[in-house]
């Protein structure tokens, strides 16, 4: 299909669209054709400098952090309903930018998310008397001041995951999103604009991990909220520890598909393969390990390879799709490494493992079973970002499977099958990451997510996603106040 151009001109700061300092530009391609779908300008420092000012004088000086919670609350309301009128735009960007299948585009999480923190800044006791051992103080929930959200280019509606939390605590936000998938941003500072949320409350400036590190570095900024790798968010600690900036981190994920000797495997394959698949496997969360037992083995596999290979891959407008491009040539061709070195070690491709035939624009990857994988394997505990699934047998009985699982780096996400539901919820418990569903693959943006070991530090998403935008202060009172 014909996509329509877009094209940005300037950044969002204080309030408003304002000229870049270079002239240069970059270009966003769709992932499907090769085709130049938009541009922005390349940010510079100087640009970054500019929004993490602007960000400043705004908490420093603004109305936004002692506006009211009940406030905050309406204002965020006020956004999702103003992007809730331009969703088939948000989505049509999604989809144009990072080749995610228009159907996952669609969903509407980050208006759902920005309705939930309205909704519990109701019920969040903001600044509570309590009795101390020798006298009362007043416990308050303050603001913890500017934040820099910086999220990826595989799922740009991710920022949802950070902003209304930020604003509903009442901190300003600088929002860095990735050069490869900045334009639906630029339809959020339309709707900002529109509905006057105060000027330097969210700035925006989409570039590369220089600009990153600036604003990392930068001592204006007093937290940041990143999510991506594990070793960007590695280096983005250390360089934060100079300064004890603040930090919350939503890293990568090698989660494992557990299934019990018992598993239902006419509903548990079905579903390992789409959390395996989600948004073309360019997903943190996704399945990317099955562990089965080795006397359902062959029956894993040959089902596993079946239902993958029959998936449709194509156009990710085609609504009929499962399956699209990965974002760039640089991932299609990690992930072709990746395969070539599980081969290298032993693992043998079922199905897929290659480019898609006929795909000659585009960066397409075949969905791909490795099956004969060891736990030990590369292609077992690094992280792909595409659709290659592992298929790993263990020997013996839950307390195997249990082990291997928790043999990663990793603890991110997960799931557990069984015929017993409740045998399935004890081996659960045992499983050291951070979401894991009993007989399925749900997520729920009322609890909490985040990851144990190098999946991140802090939570998202629940009452505990508020906390990482909070600071505690007490006031100690006097008797008689």
């Amino acid at each position: 299909m014909k996509l329509e151009r877009r094209d940005v001109d300037g950044f969002f700061i204080d309030g408003a669209m304002r000229p870049a300092a270079s002239s240069e530009r970059v270009a966003v391609i769709h992932p499907a054709d090769e085709e130049i779908v938009g541009s922005v300008p390349k940010s510079t420092p100087e640009d970054m400098a500019a929004a993490t000012a602007a960000a400043r004088r705004a908490f420093d000086e603004g109305p936004w952090p002692h506006t009211s919670p009940a406030e905050r609350a309406d204002m965020l309301i006020a956004i999702a309903d103003g992007l809730e009128k331009r969703l088939d735009d948000l989505a049509w960007l999604s989809t144009a930018q990072n080749g995610m299948p228009i159907t996952l585009a669609r969903q509407s999480q980050g208006l759902e998310l920005l309705r939930f923190y309205a909704e519990i800044a109701k019920d969040v006791p903001w600044e509570e008397r309590r009795q101390g051992l020798s006298g009362a103080g007043l416990v308050r929930r303050t603001p913890v001041g500017v934040a820099g959200l910086i999220v990826p280019w595989n799922a740009p509606s991710l920022l949802m995951n950070k902003l209304p939390a930020a604003l509903i605590a009442g901190c300003t936000t600088v929002v860095k999103p990735s050069p490869e998938t900045p334009l639906d941003t630029y339809v959020l500072a339309e709707v900002l604009q529109e509905v006057g949320l105060p000027p330097g409350v969210v700035n925006i400036v989409a570039g590369d991990a220089a600009v990153g590190q600036y604003l990392v570095d930068d001592r204006a900024v007093d937290k940041i909220s990143f999510t991506g790798s594990t070793e960007a968010g590695r280096k983005i600690m250390a360089r934060l520890a100079g300064r004890i900036g603040r930090v919350s981190l939503e890293l990568g994920g090698k989660s494992a598909s557990i299934l019990l000797d018992d598993a239902p495997l006419e509903t548990a394959l079905p579903v390992t393969m789409a959390g395996s698949c989600l948004n073309n496997g360019q997903a943190c969360i996704a399945l990317s390990r099955v562990i089965a037992p080795r006397s359902r083995y062959q029956e894993v596999v040959d089902t596993l390879a079946a239902m993958v290979g029959s998936l449709p891959v194509g156009d990710p407008f085609d609504e009929s799709m499962f399956v699209g491009p990965v974002v760039n040539a640089k991932q299609r061709d990690r992930a072709l490494r990746y395969i070539d070195i599980g081969k290298s070690e032993g693992a043998r491709v079922v199905v897929g493992g290659g480019t898609v035939p006929g795909r000659d624009k585009g960066f397409w990857l075949q969905p791909t079973v490795l099956a004969d994988v060891g736990n030990d394997m590369r292609v077992a505990r690094e992280e792909i970002f595409a659709a290659v699934i592992s298929v790993i047998p263990y020997d013996g009985g839950d307390e195997a499977a249990v082990a291997m699982a928790n043999d990663s780096q990793y603890g991110l996400s997960g799931a557990v099958w069984s015929a017993d539901p409740q045998r399935a919820l004890e081996v659960a418990r045992k499983i050291r990451t951070g979401t894991i569903t009993v007989n399925g693959f749900t997520y729920d943006i009322g609890l909490p997510f985040g990851g144990f070991k190098q999946s991140g530090i802090g939570r998202e998403w629940g009452l505990e996603g508020l906390e990482g935008y909070i600071e505690y202060q007490t006031i100690n009172l006097p008797e008689g106040l």
